[in-house]
């Protein structure tokens, strides 16, 4: 669906071109081997998302979808993005988001990352007093649509829909998939969930539980989040509660898995502590979703 295609070009001794080629100077050589360089790699270029639309109970709710070649069916994610939103004005996924999407492509999933603020004409929330889409609220009836819209999907392996989401993300997973949040129909559950750094600090102070598997990544050195916390949820959750676990990367900050992220110090601690953590936040969400 989402391939790109392109010519190949085979260069022969005998080309006129190519014998001119030969002639040009080591500068140009090296530039015009760049130029073949850039115009290879091109030929590998990322799929690019497509558009869908998805049914709320008032409106519709924007999302992009990366879906693997073929029929499936195929294990999905519906990834959830942070305070930031999930586009800028020009790449309806920003890079951070991107990235993910296409490592879990390259792994057989499908990933369908819903707007919960482009949808609902918001620009970026993370700095507004009073959020007009709240986590606990709006964001788990968006989760809870796209859960419904994929079981209609004939590609979907609906027995294989998992969650992952990152900071205000997160934490509107964290509602979703509590007990009291469960579909009313009778398909299948959700397969897993992951959250990348939430606020925990009020589910758990409400004794939060899950009804899914689900596994909690956060940095030591977070001070958005709130490490102890998180800890503190998981915790509390033991024994009344499907699996829950969490894993605190030692001097990670907030934020430690964005791929394009600028470093703290050119060489300084903090930086290979964030750069250490995702490589091992990569491996951990491999293995959560692979369960």
């Amino acid at each position: 669906m989402f391939c790109r295609r392109f010519s190949v070009i085979v260069l022969q001794p005998k080309d006129r071109w190519f014998r001119r080629l030969l002639r040009q100077s080591p500068m140009r050589l090296r530039l015009t081997a760049l130029f073949l360089t850039l115009l290879m790699s091109a030929a590998h270029a990322a799929p690019a998302p497509q558009p869908v639309e998805i049914p709320l109970a008032s409106g519709v709710l924007h999302a992009q979808l990366y879906k693997p070649e073929g029929e499936g069916p195929f294990p999905t994610v519906i990834a959830l993005h942070g305070c930031g939103g999930l586009g800028g004005h020009s790449d309806p996924v920003l890079p951070r988001y991107r990235d993910w999407a296409e490592r879990l492509l390259r792994g057989g999933n499908a990933v369908l990352l819903p707007d919960s603020y482009g949808s609902r004409e918001l620009g970026p929330q993370c700095r507004v007093r009073e959020m007009h889409v709240k986590a606990r609220r709006e964001r788990v009836a968006d989760i809870a649509a796209s859960r419904a819209w994929l079981m209609q999907q004939a590609w979907v392996a609906r027995d294989r829909i998992s969650l992952i989401g990152w900071a205000n993300g997160a934490s509107a997973l964290l509602w979703a998939v509590r007990p009291q949040s469960a579909a009313r129909d009778l398909g299948p559950d959700f397969r897993a969930a992951i959250a990348f750094y939430p606020d925990c600090r009020i589910s758990a102070g409400l004794g939060w539980s899950t009804r899914v598997p689900t596994l909690v990544l956060i940095g030591a050195d977070d001070d958005v989040s709130s490490p102890p916390a998180c800890r503190q949820m998981v915790d509390g959750a033991r024994g009344r509660s499907a699996l829950a676990r969490i894993v605190v990367y030692p001097g990670a900050d907030h934020d430690f898995d964005r791929a394009n992220m600028p470093l703290h110090a050119a060489a300084g601690s903090d930086a290979a502590a964030d750069a250490e953590a995702r490589a091992e936040s990569q491996k951990d969400v491999a293995r959560w979703l692979a369960r």
